[in-house]
């Protein structure tokens, strides 16, 4: 093993120019891959004596774990590269060649790291045993040639060509049918209200969970007032994901809500409700503000039970202002998406809100719906935009002062 001298640390990297400290990771880096393979030699040769012998341990992993103080899930991966990477000796002495004697070539110049030989060392157990020596030295020695100035991706690319080279049929298969995909989901209530939602997806369905996602979470564009979208990135995914459970809930098929959208049952005051100060209880395990209970109001299918001053329930179980089929219909044809201005979401992805308040004595009528989307209804319901119904029976919207002074009405001209 030749010796490797550690590159010198300035004392101030702070005065370091760019490329004396992108040639320092590149001298650490390939410090930390020569040590790494030189281990490797230590513990291919300790395999070989035998550690039983030379300390009384079981194994090497075992013995390696105690003095590296690793778990022995993280000590395997190290002796079983080391074992792979170098010669080792059977009991007679008789040497045994490493199994991929190339790979353990460029590891020892540092020219290859622990990923890259992990994954050369995945495809070379995918070739079949009956290929012949040549063959296989010849593919290991392509893997570890490129890997050494390519990245993981090009590796992953030689390996399907190689593989489809030397076992053009594949793998036999094991089941006459596949197996069913695992797919697994769990959804648990915080104590703050809040709840995780944690699940396993095989890749068929991640790839379409991933795309339906990526579609309805790209950032809102800017608006006419130069409002960007501040939302991080999982912020967007998670709006992204209401709106998905949204949709489904709205199809027509759907079981148990005929089309119409979330069944919840609100306990809330009279008062609570027509002011929306206050709490309300949501379906008897959470809690929501009487803001909230008002804007889901709006386009939810709702079994309310509203109480009076001394907490007597005053109505039980009656569907109330529920926007029906028909009237969602009209207003798809007549406002097309979300009224608000500069707004583009189409009318799937929009709720029906009630201009005056159903609450308030507001009916529930096309002169008196509009569609907003989630965001929107939401900024109508706690910001200072209002909406009105003009005159000729289309929806427009009044900004707050601090954006327009004059509070000019505005409409969306992109529908």
């Amino acid at each position: 093993m030749s010796e490797t001298i550690l590159p010198e640390l300035p004392q101030e990297l702070w005065r370091a120019g760019k490329l004396e400290l992108a040639h320092g990771v590149q001298q650490f880096l390939q410090v930390m891959r020569v040590a790494s393979a030189g281990l490797g030699q230590y513990l291919a040769e300790i395999e070989s004596r035998g550690v039983k012998d030379l300390y009384g341990y079981g194994t090497t992993i075992s013995w390696f774990a105690d003095i590296a103080g690793l778990s022995m899930g993280e000590a395997r991966p190290y002796v079983n590269r080391a074992i792979d990477l170098n010669p080792t000796r059977a009991l007679d002495g008789t040497e045994i060649p490493p199994f991929a004697p190339a790979t353990g070539a460029a590891a020892a110049e540092g020219a290859i790291g622990a990923e890259r030989i992990k994954q050369i060392l995945e495809i070379l157990r995918q070739i079949p045993a009956e290929v012949s020596v040549e063959d296989r030295e010849h593919a290991e020695a392509k893997l570890a040639g490129l890997a050494r100035d390519a990245g993981p991706r090009q590796v992953s690319d030689l390996g399907e060509q190689v593989l489809g080279w030397l076992d053009p049929d594949g793998k036999e298969p094991k089941d006459p049918e596949p197996a069913q995909p695992r797919r697994e989901l769990t959804l648990q209530r915080r104590k703050d209200g809040y709840w995780n939602l944690k699940g396993l997806l095989d890749d068929e369905a991640g790839a379409r969970t991933a795309a339906a996602l990526e579609a309805y979470a790209k950032p809102r564009p800017v608006d006419e007032f130069g409002q960007a979208d501040l939302r991080t990135k999982a912020e967007r995914q998670g709006d992204a994901w209401v709106d998905l459970v949204d949709l489904a809930i709205a199809c027509p098929d759907q079981p148990g809500t005929n089309g119409y959208r979330t069944l919840v049952h609100v306990t809330i005051g009279l008062e609570e409700l027509k002011t929306g100060l206050g709490t309300a209880c949501l379906d008897f395990v959470g809690t929501m503000t009487a803001r909230e209970a008002r804007l889901a109001a709006c386009d939810c299918l709702m079994l309310p039970v509203v109480l009076n001053a001394a907490g007597e329930p005053l109505d039980v179980g009656r569907l109330r202002r529920f926007v029906t089929p028909g009237q969602r219909r009209a207003l798809n044809i007549r406002d097309r998406g979300c009224t608000f201005p500069g707004c583009h979401r189409r009318p799937k992805n929009c709720h029906a809100h009630h201009i005056h308040h159903w609450a308030d004595g507001g009916p529930t009528d096309l002169r008196n719906l509009t569609l907003l989307c989630s965001f929107h209804h939401r900024l109508i319901h706690h910001g200072d935009w209002q909406v009105r119904m003009a005159a000729d029976g289309l929806p427009e919207f009044i900004p707050p002062q601090y954006l327009d002074p004059l509070q000019r009405t505005r409409r969306n001209t992109l529908i």
